[in-house]
């Protein structure tokens, strides 16, 4: 199982927020490469970005931290947040992400997908699986759709996806474990290989998603936990391989 430190951009800086929400806003770094040029350093194989002005704006808006992160690691990472046109797709991809992750996009548009998996591949691009109370949500989390979680992992499934990031919104940032239910469901019944996100708080949250590995859980992604200092990266990694 793979580990994810979380790399959150607004205005160019590395931040949380509580639940995806704006007004909940703690700035962690002014150097968002040197926070992954630092996880890197402690071990981490995978980073996870997300721009969070691209998520609310429907386009990218920090791809100038994207490209410094990208000048100062080697190890691959995956970029999320207002991936809505092949061209934005495109610039990220050539600035060196390995994948792409498309949310608001797959469930307003199911046939531009077919569209994108067809011209970056599967291996490049993975699905954003954001829910709030079992529905999907979208536009940076602000909106809730009437479109059902599962429903729709089924549906991106069979359009050609394999990986999915799945978020309980409502666990986001605030340190209370994640939805183990309902990652189980939507990792057993959708198909999609899933990278756990929301809540993770603790080495025994890691240990309890581990659990589940073989019902399709691929990865976890930690935030704010890593750097408010509950877990350390090394823990993360031990706890992911089954250590202590």
């Amino acid at each position: 199982m793979i580990i994810y430190p979380a790399i959150d951009l607004k205005d160019g800086q590395c931040v949380r927020l509580v639940q995806g929400k704006v007004e909940n806003k703690t700035v962690y770094s002014s150097d968002p490469a040197a926070m992954a040029a630092s996880f890197q350093a402690q071990g981490a194989q995978w980073l996870h970005i997300v721009d969070l002005d691209g998520a609310l704006n429907g386009q990218p808006q920090n791809l100038k931290a994207i490209k410094q992160i990208a000048g100062r690691i080697d190890i691959p990472f995956q970029v999320g947040g207002g991936m809505r046109r092949l061209e934005d797709i495109a610039a990220v991809l050539e600035i060196g992400a390995s994948r792409v992750i498309i949310g608001t996009r797959a469930v307003t548009s199911p046939h531009f997908m077919e569209k994108i998996l067809k011209e970056f591949g599967s291996d490049k691009i993975i699905l954003g699986l954001d829910a709030r109370e079992g529905m999907v949500a979208i536009e940076g989390w602000v909106e809730k759709s009437s479109l059902d979680a599962l429903v729709f992992g089924k549906q991106m499934h069979s359009l050609g996806f394999k990986t999915a990031v799945f978020t309980d919104v409502s666990r986001d940032g605030l340190l209370q474990g994640p939805n183990l239910d309902f990652t189980r469901t939507i990792a057993e019944q959708t198909g999609l290989s899933i990278i756990a996100s929301g809540g993770v708080s603790s080495v025994e949250n890691i240990k309890s998603l581990r659990e589940i590995e073989k019902k399709g859980v691929s990865g976890v992604i930690i935030g704010k936990a890593l750097y408010d200092g509950k877990i350390t990266i090394q823990e993360a990694l031990d706890a992911a391989k089954g250590g202590h």
